[in-house]
């Protein structure tokens, strides 16, 4: 097949998006797919000049056509997409995709689904980030209702949306979006794995012998790793934060006793996730959580939050806890309770690691591409799109 992915945001920034479109992209690679990745620049001036010469950069085999964008104003990594769809269908056009695979879809994706739809070609929209729900949390809670109309448009248009659990498949079907499936995450079970435990990474993180609560994620408003505070006089525990993002600054502040590794990845994540003694998630806005079941491979517990993709994850009294949203004082007793017996968070860890153990990538790439599959082959080029006001950018 010939597909095409267009991606929010991709390399070099490290997200769940990218980390999902990296693992397609190994899995189409093997099977012998081309395919071609529409994403942000990463520098303006040079990502123009490339666009001008024709791409030139190849990741997992798939050809890279970067379009300008301009930094997030306040996240200075994360880059936005500029132009109007013509760009984009300039581009599908001379590629001429099977399908267009849009990757957590709001800016460029939006252009890229208007492209798609007016040169005939299918296409499915990955749901994986919860952009409207960032309104309130950024101080602008008066764009809500924009952005949800945008994902709502987007959805609408695309000829199939898959979204990774059961919180996000009610959620879409609620606001009325038809033609909805699901298609979950995998986990390299062989990367994280409770092998990679490692004695001396622990004594650099907490030389007292104390246990180890970890996050892994952004630091991000959305994010709310400040409600780690809730667990900062947890006894003999030691706080560990693997990530980084704009609000490292404020949370060294908010958290004094808690370790900073900034970001981590390929083996120093793995042995960083398997030393911990629990895992903690306290986001409410994670359609997924990716993290948790890196925790889980790696042999850790889990105390997350009751809302989003930890619902499908997190079995309670087995594999962790989940809290009500907003409830610190149950996140922290739920912490207590497995900090201060042994036995059960080994039971948990033991559950925890056991119950991801089918979820590999391989797997869930290989039903993506039979998605692909049927769209394509269930495609009507004459169906007219339906928004709910309008197409105008």
């Amino acid at each position: 097949m010939r597909i095409a992915i267009v991606a929010e945001s991709f390399l070099p920034l490290m997200n769940g998006v990218t980390h999902s479109i990296l693992r397609v992209l190994e899995h189409l690679e093997d099977q012998g797919h081309d395919v071609l990745v529409i994403a942000p620049s990463t520098h303006a001036v040079a990502d123009a000049v490339a666009e001008f010469a024709g791409t030139s950069e190849v990741v997992h085999g798939a050809k890279v056509h970067r379009v300008p964008a301009v930094p997030l104003a306040g996240y200075t990594n994360v880059r936005v997409a500029m132009g109007g769809v013509y760009r984009v269908k300039r581009i599908l056009a001379d590629y001429a995709p099977d399908i267009v695979h849009l990757a957590s879809p709001f800016i460029l994706g939006w252009r890229a689904v208007q492209a798609a739809h007016q040169l005939r070609i299918p296409t499915i929209a990955i749901y994986q980030t919860e952009v409207p729900s960032y309104a309130a949390r950024y101080g602008v809670p008066f764009l809500e209702n924009w952005a949800w109309n945008r994902v709502e448009n987007i959805h609408l248009m695309a000829t199939r949306t898959l979204v990774p659990s059961t919180f996000a498949l009610n959620q879409l079907r609620g606001r009325g979006i038809p033609r909805v499936g699901m298609w979950r995450r995998g986990v390299d079970t062989a990367r994280f794995s409770p092998e990679k435990r490692d004695a001396g990474w622990r004594a650099s993180v907490a030389p007292g012998g104390e246990r180890i609560i970890g996050y892994v994620g952004r630091l991000a408003i959305e994010k709310q790793v400040e409600d780690l505070a809730a667990l900062a006089t947890v006894p003999n525990s030691r706080l560990v934060i693997v990530g980084d993002g704009p609000q490292r600054t404020a949370l060294q502040e908010a958290l004094p006793g808690a370790v900073f590794t900034g970001f981590l990845g390929g083996e120093e994540l793995a042995r960083a996730v398997a030393s911990f003694d629990l895992f903690v998630h306290p986001g409410e806005f994670e359609t997924f959580c990716q993290t948790i079941q890196e925790a889980m491979a790696s042999g850790v517990p889990v105390v997350a939050t009751g809302r989003g993709g930890p619902l499908d994850l997190v079995e309670n009294s087995r594999t962790g806890w989940l809290y009500q949203p907003g409830d610190l004082a149950g996140f922290r007793a739920h912490v207590m309770d497995l900090m201060g017996d042994d036995a059960k968070r080994r039971a948990f860890a033991t559950a925890a690691h056991a119950s991801v153990q089918d979820r590999t990538w391989p797997a869930l790439c290989a039903g993506l591409v039979e998605q692909y599959r049927d769209v394509v082959a269930g495609h009507s080029a004459v169906q007219p799109a339906v928004t709910k006001r309008g197409v105008s950018l």
